[in-house]
């Protein structure tokens, strides 16, 4: 409770309607700080925020000052609050922001991983499949990457991260950031995934150290091989994905091109197994 800004409660007691995803944990939060609101409280949460958004928008261009305030998480950010922002944008009307915790930025500094550069993917697919293919598209990307998975899907999915990027990957999986159970666990991508299989409660974000930039010449033809059919598996045409692993490797695409040529050559003579180039 002692990270809610002062500014935030002056915005509660202050707003003409506020908009929550959890009326109840509003309640809670208002009682623990001490502040009575005045204005009128709607829910805004996933199941609704389509048809309460042109509700809220009528409220802003009447006059009126609407705050939102999502649980446990920045509204916008994987939680209810774009479809407003963009709504109230569209109609010029002015929206800012209370600085408080973010989740993906408290999780960066406090994941010992690099912070200089990254990337936010939000949640991953829920099907096996569709997650492999979107950490397929991730596997070559050298900023640090980070995540937010439930914490009943998250021993499955620090495995696909194994499986793709390999098991000693670095990482670390940050639960309940700024609140009473806050707890940090770091280690190696299969380290983390057998210590997830035991059991883990509350919010998760994920952070994961990019790929590591491989010396030119030093990636043996299997391996430039394997990274296109990276690329080609999440959608790129096979031209430009030779060219983008010899970019990223630092080589000339024709060394690329002819390890995949080669590559193809040997699948064409061996029995077929569903899997390689063709």
């Amino acid at each position: 409770m002692a990270d809610a800004p002062p500014r935030l409660a002056a915005e509660l007691a202050g707003a003409d309607v506020v908009a929550a995803e959890d009326t109840r944990r509003l309640r809670r939060l208002t009682g623990a700080l001490g502040i009575q609101i005045k204005g009128r409280v709607l829910s805004y949460f996933e199941g609704n925020e389509s048809a309460r958004t042109p509700e809220l928008v009528e409220a802003l261009t009447g006059g009126a000052r609407v705050l939102l305030v999502t649980d446990a998480g920045m509204p916008s950010v994987s939680d209810p609050g774009y479809r407003l922002v963009a709504a109230a944008v569209a109609q010029d009307i002015r929206v800012t922001a209370v600085p408080g915790p973010s989740a993906v930025l408290t999780a960066l500094a406090l994941s010992g991983l690099p912070v200089d550069r990254f990337c936010f993917e939000g949640f991953l697919p829920r099907k096996a499949g569709e997650r492999l293919a979107r950490l397929r598209e991730n596997v070559n990307e050298r900023r640090t990457l980070v995540y937010f998975e439930a914490p009943h899907r998250l021993d499955d999915t620090l495995a696909a991260m194994a499986e793709v990027f390999g098991a000693d990957r670095r990482a670390a999986v940050c639960r309940e950031l700024t609140k009473t159970y806050e707890e940090i666990k770091r280690g190696g991508l299969g380290e983390l995934a057998e210590w997830a299989a035991q059991g883990v409660r509350g919010e998760i974000t994920v952070v994961v150290e990019g790929a590591p930039d491989a010396p030119p010449g030093e990636l043996d033809p299997d391996e430039l091989v394997r990274r296109v059919l990276v690329r080609e598996e999440a959608g790129e045409r096979r031209k430009e994905a030779i060219a983008a692993v010899a970019a990223a490797a630092g080589i000339p695409k024709r060394e690329v091109f002819d390890a995949v040529v080669a590559a193809k050559n040997t699948a064409r003579s061996a029995p077929a197994d569903g899997k390689g180039l063709r």
